[in-house]
């Protein structure tokens, strides 16, 4: 027997069983239609969505597979399947996860050098700092290093109140852009408009631009980056389309 570790074999891939995709009114909302039928989530739920250019540009996603279906490239369906499937039955835990988040959030713990990481660190998290502060009215503590720190007890409940005031589908983007990040306060700071999509993506790699910058980026790793930046950008329109 081989010392090698076994690869996990590839998803199977799933042809395209449709010939076209639409978006369609549907009770609860808006959804698609594979050939008159309603698409439905992994778990067997009608796949609706509370916008029209959502559920469109969900059809969009069903009508580009050709001539295989690879979920990596429908990142709004992925959304959409999850606040589904997931969010909208665990929403009191997600909301408490998120949370949670804020205790040890990335944007509070910086770097001490370089100088010009620090700098950069700086230029996009305190933006974010000084909003958080007005949004939950209360006071953050940075530090410089891994030492944890303790923040305000007031935060966590504060930072649970701005998560609670989502729709499950904006959660869900919410919830995929904090765990992408490391940081809530970044999360909320987008679906608030207090910055935009470019700015919050900025912010969540700080350390990783610079190590590139610093060091160059291989292949794969730039194809990795690319997929969660579609993903990002997905749940970014999301929020956006959510606070319309």
């Amino acid at each position: 027997m081989s010392g090698d570790k076994a690869r996990p074999e590839p998803a199977p891939r799933i042809k395209r069983f449709y010939q076209r995709a639409e978006a369609a009114p549907l009770e609860g909302g808006f959804g698609v239609l594979l050939d008159g039928r309603p698409a439905r989530t992994p778990l067997k739920t009608q796949l609706t969505v509370p916008h029209e250019v959502l559920g469109a540009e969900l059809a969009g996603e069903w009508q580009a597979q050709d001539p295989d279906i690879e979920t990596p490239t429908m990142p709004l369906t992925r959304l959409a399947n999850t606040a589904i499937d997931g969010v909208a039955r665990e929403r009191d835990g997600v909301i408490e996860s998120m949370a949670a988040y804020a205790g040890s959030d990335l944007i509070c713990y910086r770097a001490s050098a370089p100088e010009g990481l620090v700098s950069r660190q700086a230029e996009c998290w305190d933006p974010i700092v000084r909003w958080a502060e007005k949004a939950t009215a209360t006071r953050l503590t940075l530090t410089a290093g891994l030492v944890a720190v303790e923040q305000s007890p007031d935060l966590i409940p504060a930072i649970a109140r701005l998560i609670a005031d989502h729709d499950d589908l904006a959660l869900a983007a919410l919830a995929m852009t904090t765990t992408m990040s490391g940081s809530v306060l970044m999360a909320l700071a987008l679906s608030r408009r207090a910055i935009n999509a470019d700015a919050a993506w900025a912010a969540a790699h700080v350390d990783e631009d610079w190590q590139i910058s610093q060091w160059g980026e291989d292949a794969e790793a730039a194809r990795r980056r690319a997929g969660l930046y579609r993903d990002f950008l997905a749940a970014a329109r999301v929020l956006d389309l959510c606070r319309a």
